[in-house]
This record gives structure tokens, C-alpha cells and sequence, in this order.
């Protein structure tokens, strides 16, 4: 298990790729060829003081190759059934490089829109031409929207501006709950109990998302200043939420299916304990295994390459995910009607219906926010998505946390099957009669 877990963890943060709006590579003919255009990145400006910055590192050997930067507004499939130069004269913008610097400003945006940058020579469109063997161009492309001054200075795109604000208020939340919560749960967890380990399966998995989101805003906060960032905070942002996710997902399904089989043998004996059997040790293993499949298929995809999230689905393994999730939410709904239906205490029921809460909210937050991103602008689902999921989760933890800790309910209802607890009301009957 150790092994695989390093294995994970040495996938997802070496074997990612940064995409960022500050973006240096090498100019190459032979792709520009074969793609009748060599694709470079894509931004979505906003405002009406959009830059971008070109810098090469051999301007003489752009002038000889005539080497050109096309820039094209809100690019569709339609130009894939042009020819090469008719899809190079679709250009809206055409920069010659023949400095060693070039900025180009950006036309007004009446609304946030996508440009896409693409590089070309002579020898794109013409395919019997032999390319001489020059070396490539190095260039620095920068893309830069307008800040709260007005000023071209802001690396994030329209669909990420915002991000790092939500991220510090975020972690802001995070560091005055911890402060006021930090004490009351490492007590209940020194007291142990029958759902100990349910309590330290929901304290890692907060843990993990409040480091997921800490590396998230070191990286947005170096991405806002240099337009690159820390890749490797952005890939620990992640890896960490999706062992969260993997964490909660085995918890849940282990606790429902473990609570239903543990009824027709042991119906008298704490029924609300973690009860591991092989059965649903298994069930829970084969869904972190798939969800865990599906993430990191999900995450390296063509698709979401570009994206510092990977909340906003777009590829087929993104779909599964949200399949995947909504089956997940049907399966436990099944299992706790059964649980719920032959339930004759009103503590027990109310305890499960609570516990019913934070899964479905945890599970179904996703593919909700993903149908209904669909009503609002391009440059708004991504930022709707995120922050969403990020918010019903951390209230689903947090409903579960209540659940489990609370004396009211839990202790009420655990005590319903044994009289050996001290203070339950049957001890207390049997000491005043004698």
C-alpha cells in the first residue's frame, strides 16, 4: 500500500505539464506544418486594455523564416475544413516577428472573450518544401488583462480571476475554525469511542483539503506576480484534494454497506460502529480504486491541460467522474432507505436522515454545479464550479463532524443498545428503585 501511494504521489507531481499565461517554448516549423499552425496557448482578455508581450530570443532568424503570430478570436472547429492559408488569413490579428519585443494590444471586449495564439512561417503552408535545419525559436509570450487600475498587469485569465481571493478568504475560514474547534476534537479523539475512526477519517480528510487549498493560493499568489506560478504547489493542490476525495469515499461507503450487513447478525450490538466486514471492505476499496482512476484520467486529459482545477469537466473522463458520483449517491440513498424504512427508533432515524445529508451533499454537490454552470457565461462556470464544490464539501464535512460529535444525538442513540454506559436513563430508574 506504501509502495502505490509513493508511486501516486511521484505520478502527480512529476508527470504534469504547467500551462501558464506567462508562457516560454520554441517556435517549430515542422509542427507549425503539420498543424497549419502551431498552437501556442489561449487566454480569455476582458476590458479594453488587453496586452500581449512577445519576446524572441534570435529576431534575425524570425526575419528569415518570416515568422508570424496569429491571433485568433473565439477559434471554432470551422477552420479545421479550411485550407492551410485560408485558416491563416482567418487570423483577426497578424504580428510579424521581426524584434526582439513585441506587444500588441488587444481590441476592446465588450465581454470576456477567448483568444487563441498560433504560430506560422513560410514553410507552414507549403508542404513539398524542404525546412532547413535551423534551430528552433525560443520565445516568452505574456498575456496580460487589465487590474483594478486599469493597468495591463493582471496574468489571470477572466475564468480565473478571483480564485485567489476566494482561496485566502478560504484558508482565513479555515485558520479561526481550527482555533476554535482545534481543542474539542482532539479530545473527542483522545476519548476514542465506537466512531473514533470515523472522526479521524473526517479530520484527515479536512486536513487534506485545507492543504489543498493552502498550495493553491501559493501558487495563484506567485501565478498573479509572474504569470507561471509554483507548478509543483499547483500539483500538491491536487494530489491532496484527491486523496481527500478517495478518503471520504471509502469512509462512506464502508460505514453504509457495513451498517447493513451488520443488522441480520448483530442487531443489538452498537449498530451505528464502523463495521468492517470483507464484503464491505471490498465495496469500498473497488470505488476509491475507480474514483482514483477516473481523477488522475481526468486531471491529465487534453482537455482540462489548461485549467488550475480540475472541478469543471469537459472530457470523457470527467463525465464518468460525475456518473461515477451520482451512482454512488443513488447506491447510498438505496442503502439508507433500507436502513431508514426498518428503523422503529426516532433517534436512530434522525441520525441516519442526518448522516443521508452530508453524504448526498458531498456526493451530489458536483454534478448539480455542473448542470448549472451551463446557464452562466463561459468565463463564470469555472469559478462557479470550484467554489462551490469546494464550499458544499467543506459543509458536508462539517454536518458529519456535528453528527459524530455531538452528545445530544449520538451518545443518545448509542446508548439505546447498552445499558452499560454510565448515566443512561435505564441505570438511573434501576438505582432509585433500590
Amino acid at each position: 500500500m506504501s509502495r502505490a501511494l509513493a508511486t501516486l504521489v511521484v505520478v502527480v507531481l512529476l508527470g504534469s505539464e504547467a500551462f501558464g499565461k506567462s508562457v516560454t517554448g520554441l517556435f517549430n516549423s515542422e509542427a507549425a506544418r503539420q498543424q497549419n499552425g502551431q498552437f501556442i496557448t489561449k487566454f480569455m482578455y476582458q476590458g479594453d486594455t488587453g496586452l500581449l508581450v512577445c519576446r524572441l530570443d534570435n529576431s534575425a532568424l524570425a526575419t528569415e523564416k518570416e515568422s508570424r503570430l496569429l491571433l485568433y478570436q473565439d477559434m471554432d472547429s470551422d477552420l479545421d475544413n479550411l485550407s492551410c492559408p485560408e485558416r491563416l488569413a482567418k487570423a483577426r490579428i497578424t504580428i510579424s516577428l521581426h524584434e526582439d519585443e513585441h506587444n500588441q494590444s488587444i481590441p476592446r471586449q465588450s465581454f470576456p472573450t477567448t483568444w487563441q495564439a498560433l504560430y506560422a512561417d513560410r514553410y507552414t503552408c507549403q508542404g513539398g518544401a524542404v525546412i532547413p535545419h535551423h534551430a528552433d525559436l525560443s520565445f516568452t509570450l505574456l498575456m496580460l488583462n487589465p487590474d483594478s487600475a486599469g493597468n495591463p498587469l493582471e496574468h489571470f485569465s477572466a475564468e480565473e480571476a478571483g480564485l485567489h481571493s476566494f482561496y485566502f478568504l478560504l484558508l482565513l475560514v479555515y485558520f479561526i475554525a481550527c482555533c476554535i474547534y482545534c481543542r474539542p476534537v482532539y479530545q473527542a479523539l483522545r476519548k476514542g469511542g465506537p466512531m473514533h475512526t470515523v472522526l479521524k477519517v473526517l479530520t484527515t480528510a479536512l486536513a487534506l483539503q485545507g492543504c489543498s487549498a493552502l498550495c493553491s493560493y501559493i501558487h495563484l499568489a506567485r501565478y498573479s506576480r509572474d504569470g507561471t506560478g509554483i507548478p509543483l504547489m499547483g500539483s500538491l493542490a491536487e494530489f491532496w484534494d484527491m486523496v481527500s476525495q478517495v478518503s471520504m469515499l471509502y469512509m462512506l461507503l464502508s460505514l453504509c454497506v457495513g451498517w447493513t450487513l451488520s443488522r441480520g447478525r448483530k442487531p443489538q450490538s452498537r449498530p451505528l460502529q464502523w463495521e468492517q466486514t470483507p464484503a464491505s471492505t471490498a465495496v469500498a476499496v473497488c470505488g476509491g480504486v475507480v474514483q482514483g482512476a477516473l481523477l488522475l484520467w481526468e486531471q491529465y486529459s487534453e482537455s482540462e491541460s489548461q485549467h488550475h482545477s480540475y472541478h469543471v469537466q469537459q472530457s470523457v473522463a470527467g463525465l464518468l467522474l460525475i456518473a461515477l458520483r451520482v451512482g454512488l449517491a443513488l447506491l447510498l440513498a438505496s442503502v439508507l432507505y433500507q436502513i431508514i424504512s426498518t428503523e422503529r427508533s426516532t433517534l436512530k432515524r434522525d441520525f441516519y436522515l442526518c448522516f443521508a445529508k452530508g453524504c448526498f451533499l458531498w456526493f451530489l454537490c458536483h454534478p448539480v454545479l455542473f448542470l448549472l454552470s451551463a446557464v452562466f457565461n463561459e468565463h463564470q462556470r469555472e469559478k462557479v464550479v470550484t467554489v462551490g464544490v469546494i464550499l458544499c464539501q467543506s459543509i458536508a464535512v462539517v454536518i458529519l463532524y456535528q453528527l459524530f460529535l455531538s452528545r445530544s444525538l449520538y451518545w443518545e442513540v448509542s446508548s439505546l443498545s447498552s445499558v452499560s454506559l454510565p448515566l443512561t436513563m435505564s441505570r438511573t430508574i434501576q438505582r432509585g428503585r433500590y
